[in-house]
């Protein structure tokens, strides 16, 4: 999420085909996509807007990673190997740094990083995928300067980690499952984020709308 524009904002398909150096036919394909995804809406006459997102959406779709990311942390328990295992740890050590530090880029990037390797471990890439699907919608970047959102995203890795040494599907599950639904509360609790979320973009940035999303 690039936070370039509002809920009810205007897309201009012209203006974004010429920032990208294109024809308006890829930008109106991936705009239509867009739309078919939620992200925006269209008006007859008036063209593609930018499509809210409430308190009830973001409850729906942590539910939906918890479930997703559950299953995969399970899948990942069985997998693991001590190799492994230490390998996370030794990114959660730079996370604790990043989080000391404030490098908030950092915390995001190693924090991704970290849930990419349970993913990988599971070797279920459908799985990986839908749960792709499921995080893009929610702008990380803007929650990640709530406070308290930091820490309910990174601190509960250590009981993931511990389960997944163990080679304990069910406690892997259960763990990350309350890992995800715990950051997803910090931000519900928030009573002013009904307004604040009408500021939130929820269009990808230009890169994504081409194409070129990260893997």
């Amino acid at each position: 999420m690039s936070g370039s524009l509002r809920p009810g904002d205007f897309v201009r398909l012209e203006k974004i085909a010429d920032e990208l150096g294109v024809s308006a036919t890829p930008v109106r394909e991936g705009l239509h996509a867009l739309r078919g995804e939620g992200f925006l809406t269209f008006e007859p006459r008036r063209g593609f807007v930018v499509a809210p997102l409430s308190p009830s959406d973001i409850q729906d779709l942590y539910l939906v990673q918890a479930n997703i990311a559950g299953e995969l942390a399970a899948r990942a328990a069985i997998a693991a190997t001590p190799a492994t295992v230490a390998g996370l740890r030794e990114l959660q050590a730079e996370l604790d740094q990043a989080t000391c530090d404030g490098r908030a880029e950092d915390v995001l990037e190693l924090n991704w990083q970290i849930h990419r390797e349970i993913n990988r471990l599971a070797g279920s890439p459908k799985l990986s995928f839908l749960l792709s699907v499921a995080v893009r919608y929610v702008p990380q970047p803007f929650f990640a300067t709530i406070e308290g959102w930091v820490s309910a995203a990174v601190h509960d890795h250590a009981h993931v980690f511990d389960a997944i040494e163990r080679n304990d599907p069910a406690a892997a599950r259960s763990a990350m499952e309350k890992h995800i639904l715990h950051a997803g509360d910090v931000i519900r609790a928030m009573s002013w984020l009904t307004i604040t979320l009408r500021w939130i973009s929820l269009v990808p940035s230009p890169t994504i709308i081409s194409g070129a999303s990260r893997k």
